[in-house]
């Protein structure tokens, strides 16, 4: 998984930057780093490193950075390697589960020996999973909006959050008005856009050539979709006035701004999950094969999101699914997802089933002061198990979680910002990559009479799982099998 408070990830090795956070330990001090969104670095003298709580280092970053008391919730410290996250909880002693990082990475992951015994993770200071989006909207404190701002950019760059094209661009324009200031034609600022385009899109949309330049410059070449869509956005981004009409020098109406459009995204704020699901039988053979996935589960939801395709292939809210897992004495276990479907017009049963790595060792307390009691549903468990206790407490925190605040109490954004999704419900564009691709997907369609489950073709009928919202509102109901199903 990529993220969670108490979750493990597994980013590509591709990706390994070998940095520590602690860089020298004593009887009493130590030079603890801890890396901001940024990736700026930010060092911290420490006393007894070995016994300090996540919960106290924590209060050390806010009182450096002169951080306001939202910043509590808004942020967690994590533990982060190319090959694994983590999102500490309070309590967890941060030096201790450094020093256990080699045994984490052989129950969380499938790397190799070689890959585990030069990994090191770094410390970092990011956001919480279990910070609900409405908070955000609360916030004036322009550096919490701006480390906000900063790991939402960093996750849209990197195409973790899969935007479409004109989102992408819109965002980017943010960007530019960030780093670059206000835009003016025929300033030097096309030079630093072109040079820096990789800083405003994702990789796979800054497509090099003479095209922005030469828009820029005002000699008619023909720039690239993308890098013609961000000049065009840039170009339309608005200046913040204050209240005596003054344009202000403050960034945090773009900030605001940035999240606001990010708070579209309906993965925003996830914890990434790896994990593979069956592709559709193709081809005279009726060969399929897996495709790689990641799972990303925040308080709204489950998207499963194709790794490679950058889109998404199936998307849930809780009221929308049922769930289970499996945790067979095999090499995977299996996060099932049941959702509604149809079957050319005919309401369907559907399964996916979603393969996550069975871990070496099967004692899940890990921890020393682990107890079931205490015990995180996410560090002490298999990988499937760990997808479904999130779901879990997701849905336990959305139930117990206070009213939202009134929006008049809730600054708007500034001229020119997309409104918030309460005001504004996302786009659902035509080939979207934030729609489901139910096509791509192999799932298993079944009706259930009696005490047997059978694939037919199809219907829907009760649940196949126990687990599911029980709070009276979802759209998840029965229907009833009838005679004329063909059976599978």
């Amino acid at each position: 998984m990529d993220g969670t408070e108490g979750n493990a990830g597994q980013p590509g090795p591709a990706e390994r930057s070998h940095r520590s956070s602690v860089s020298s330990v004593g009887a009493r001090v130590a030079d603890v780093l801890v890396y901001l969104a940024d990736d700026t670095v930010l060092p911290l003298a420490v006393e007894n490193l070995p016994s300090l709580s996540a919960h106290e280092l924590h209060r050390a970053v806010r009182e450096v950075l002169q951080l306001p008391d939202i910043a509590l919730d808004a942020f967690a410290l994590w533990l982060v390697s190319p090959l694994l996250e983590v999102q500490l909880k309070p309590k967890h002693q941060p030096y201790k589960l450094g020093r256990q990082w080699p045994e984490l990475l052989l129950r969380f992951t499938d790397a190799s020996d070689d890959d585990v015994a030069v990994d090191e993770p770094s410390l970092q200071f990011r956001r919480n999973v279990f910070f609900p989006k409405r908070r955000e909207l609360q916030i004036h404190d322009e550096e919490v909006l701006r480390l906000l701002y900063e790991e939402a950019k960093g996750n849209v760059l990197a195409a973790r959050y899969p935007c479409d094209v004109e989102d992408c661009e819109a965002l980017g324009a943010l960007v530019c008005r960030v780093q670059l200031g206000p835009y003016q034609p025929g300033q030097p600022t096309a030079c630093a856009l072109r040079e820096k385009l990789d800083s405003f899109l994702p990789a796979h949309l800054c497509k090099r050539g003479q095209g922005l330049f030469a828009a820029f410059r005002g000699r008619g070449a023909k720039a690239a979709t993308g890098e013609q869509g961000l000049l065009n956005a840039y170009c339309r981004v608005k200046e913040a006035v204050g209240a005596d009409g003054e344009r202000g020098a403050s960034l945090s109406p773009h900030y605001r701004a940035y999240l606001l459009k990010s708070h579209e995204l309906p993965f925003y704020g996830c914890a990434f999950f790896h994990g593979e699901v069956d592709k559709p039988a193709q081809g005279f053979l009726h060969r399929g094969g897996r495709k790689p996935v990641a799972v990303a589960i925040s308080l709204e939801g489950v998207h499963v999101i194709d790794s490679r395709e950058k889109h998404v292939l199936l998307g849930l809210r809780f009221q929308e699914l049922s769930w289970d897992h499996t945790s067979p004495e095999e090499e995977e276990s299996v996060l099932w997802l049941e959702f509604d479907g149809d079957n050319e017009g005919t309401p369907v049963n559907r399964l996916l089933k979603i393969y996550s790595k069975q871990p070496r060792a099967l004692c899940p307390h890990w921890l020393p002061t682990c107890s079931p009691a205490h015990c995180p549903p996410f560090l002490c468990s298999l990988s499937a198990e760990l997808m479904s206790g999130l779901i879990e407490y997701c849905i336990e925190l959305n139930q117990t979680s206070e009213p939202a605040a009134p929006q008049e109490n809730v600054p708007g954004p500034a001229a020119g910002s997309p409104l918030p999704p309460a005001q504004r419900p996302p786009l659902r564009r035509q080939g979207s990559v934030m729609c489901s691709r139910l096509q791509h997907l192999s799932t298993i369609d079944y009706v259930e009479e009696g005490q047997q489950i059978k694939r037919v073709k199809p219907k829907r009928t009760a649940s196949f799982f126990s687990r599911q919202l029980s709070t009276g509102q979802g759209s998840y109901t029965a229907v009833q099998p009838t005679d004329s199903l063909e059976q599978g």
